[in-house]
């Protein structure tokens, strides 16, 4: 058992979106075979309720707290220092200093960062006994945010890209060892990065899949004369925001003229106003809930129109472990193991994803064998276990001391 440093760049409970569910996951993992100590951030206050629950997973623990809006203006430094915008917005004083005594008095063996920004806290610490779980590569989602703004903010994104790049490149070219959510992600990844091949390699996210379940009597939030078409997600989250505001704009409205009962449930915490503005007759915004399985257990289909976001969607996960057919962009579907047309359907363009949809409709038989085969799929091949072991072979020999 080794003594380690886990960075992280929002308080890994409760497991309620999507960076949360893979930090909380890899915590708990960490912490079935290590003392976990853990340094993080709380951006919403809804979460300080949970900050106990972590104790139960780590040895220590520290937890700054971050207002967005002040981080924001905190990132404008960047501007004058030359760094990506994402280093001083995640820049904490008392932070650092936790985290520059407990490498001083905790015996660390070895650190493992979740999301590049909190690899600036290691200061001297040995890199060849660092970790990186880098998810997503967040430079090119910031590049893929540029067209879709007018100038500055495409300027600033574009800008932010280019910079958070070349930081992503200096902490994998120096680290133990750097993971990326999925194969796909990881060559995006080295398309950019080839000097940091031989050190880099996917990392898949999991399923709890007993959580997940169509067993589990739950009852319905809809009315019985609807057919419920649901997006479950972080609602302040631009690559969600664009996916719903592009079904309800140009898919839903062709689809309505054949069913009429159909309801679009955008399932979700914090709507940014952009959201909120499109709740509707036919379109619900939930805001929080305590329970987004209702809402997938008794969907008719699940939708993932992401054009930004790329990797494995625990969103799809999620609703291919609740036994739902799930209509999702091709590229966030192939990044998934799965078999399309038999455990779930692509879509592409807005024709693709309203014929894939009709086609659900039309045959409840198809809907139920689809579901299915995508629990089966999913039970299979995304037990959270089988894939982070993956770290655990270079967090040994990364740890210089082991007891």
């Amino acid at each position: 058992m080794s003594n380690l440093l886990y960075l992280v760049h929002r308080l890994p409970y409760p497991p309620n979106k999507g960076d949360k569910v893979r930090s909380f996951h890899l915590l708990k993992h960490l912490a079935a075979r290590h003392r976990v100590f853990l340094g993080t951030f709380i951006d919403d206050p809804a979460d300080e309720a949970h900050v106990g629950t972590l104790g139960d997973y780590c040895a220590g623990m520290h937890v700054a707290r971050l207002s967005p809006e002040l981080a924001k203006l905190r990132s404008l430094r960047g501007l004058v220092s030359g760094e990506a915008l994402t280093l001083p917005y995640y820049r904490d004083g008392g932070l650092q200093a936790w985290v520059n005594r407990t490498i001083a008095e905790g015996g660390i063996d070895a650190a493992v960062v979740f999301s590049s920004a909190m690899a600036q806290y290691l200061g001297d610490f040995p890199q060849d006994r660092t970790l990186v779980d880098f998810c997503d590569v967040d430079s090119a989602k910031w590049t893929q945010y540029a067209p879709a703004h007018r100038w500055p903010l495409s300027w600033i994104y574009r800008r932010e890209g280019e910079r958070l790049l070349a930081f992503e490149r200096q902490v994998a070219a120096s680290a133990a060892r750097s993971f990326f959510v999925t194969e796909n992600e990881t060559e995006l990844f080295l398309e950019r990065a080839p000097e940091c091949r031989e050190r880099t390699l996917p990392m898949c996210n999991g399923v709890d899949a007993d959580f997940f379940s169509p067993e589990h009597d739950l009852a319905s939030p809809y009315a019985a004369d609807e057919i419920p078409l649901v997006f479950t997600g972080a609602m302040d989250y631009w690559p969600n925001v664009d996916a719903v505001k592009w079904f309800t704009g140009e898919i839903l409205p062709r689809l309505l003229p054949r069913w009429p009962g159909l309801r679009f449930y955008i399932v979700g915490r914090s709507p940014s106003p952009a959201v909120q503005e499109l709740a509707g007759e036919r379109v619900v915004v939930t805001g929080t809930v305590p329970d987004v399985r209702p809402y997938l257990r008794h969907a008719c289909v699940v939708v993932a129109p992401l054009r930004i976001a790329r990797g494995i969607q625990n969103k799809v996960l999620e609703a291919m472990a609740m036994g739902q057919p799930v209509v999702v962009a091709r590229e966030c579907g192939e990044a998934v193991d799965a078999v399309p047309e038999r455990d779930l359907l692509l879509g592409e363009s807005a024709e693709d994803h309203v014929r894939q949809i009709t086609a659900l409709l039309e045959s409840p038989e198809r809907r139920s064998a689809m579901g299915r085969a995508a629990r089966r799929q999913v039970v299979l091949r995304y037990s959270w276990d089988a894939h982070l072991s993956i770290i655990d072979r270079y967090l040994e020999s990364a740890s210089p001391v082991s007891s």
